[in-house]
């Protein structure tokens, strides 16, 4: 009669248990219509009860609003890409460009420039648009006013050495037509044209 006792209470916990997993999983929800999982950094998430979609790619991708910080609480712990966050690096996190992406970020006010790249996946405060390492926000000076109006453009992602634009329709390019070890042949062939040897 114990045993069976004990086995019955044993089934009922089991059973309790096996409810209560369904039913936390039943409350798990998926990405809505439209938002696709991908691999990674790219999968859509969610952050409180609001799905986000990150970006295939950041070509031509422009966009104003606040800019805000973010150093010591967070500095240590990783990011979204699986880095370490610095507080002394050039990075920042952005909700939906491409982890990698580099972006040209410019006070409005008074036209100062940083350049980071996004490792990381934020700011989830209403009405901001990236946010900066400590470091990135020094260099255009808000670390004591904490938030400022910026204008960020991507720049593309580095390909080793190399920064590689997304966007080849606007924007300043460089090319380079030629490269010498000696000087003289460089003005050789300015001399001459690119057409003759």
């Amino acid at each position: 009669m114990g045993n069976a006792l004990s086995n019955s209470s044993g089934t009922i916990r089991f059973l309790i248990v096996a409810f209560a997993m369904l039913l936390f999983a039943g409350c798990a929800s998926a990405p809505p219509k439209g938002y696709y999982t991908k691999q990674g950094t790219q999968r859509a998430y969610q952050i409180d009860g609001k799905w986000y979609q990150p970006a295939d790619s950041s070509n031509g991708y422009e966009e104003e609003g606040i800019a805000s910080w973010y150093g010591r609480d967070f500095h240590g712990k990783k990011t979204s890409d699986g880095e370490t966050y610095s507080m002394y690096a050039m990075t920042a996190a952005h909700k939906t460009l491409p982890i990698g992406t580099y972006v040209k970020v410019t006070r409005l006010d008074n036209g100062k420039v940083t350049i980071v790249r996004i490792n990381d996946r934020g700011p989830f405060v209403k009405g901001r648009i990236i946010d900066l390492s400590y470091k990135a926000a020094s260099e255009i000076g808000i670390v004591d006013s904490g938030t400022t109006r910026v204008k960020i453009v991507a720049l593309g992602d580095a390909v080793g050495d190399k920064l590689v634009a997304r966007d080849y329709q606007r924007g300043n390019f460089m090319v380079q037509v030629g490269a010498f070890t000696v000087k003289s042949n460089a003005a050789k062939q300015r001399r001459y044209g690119f057409l003759q040897g």
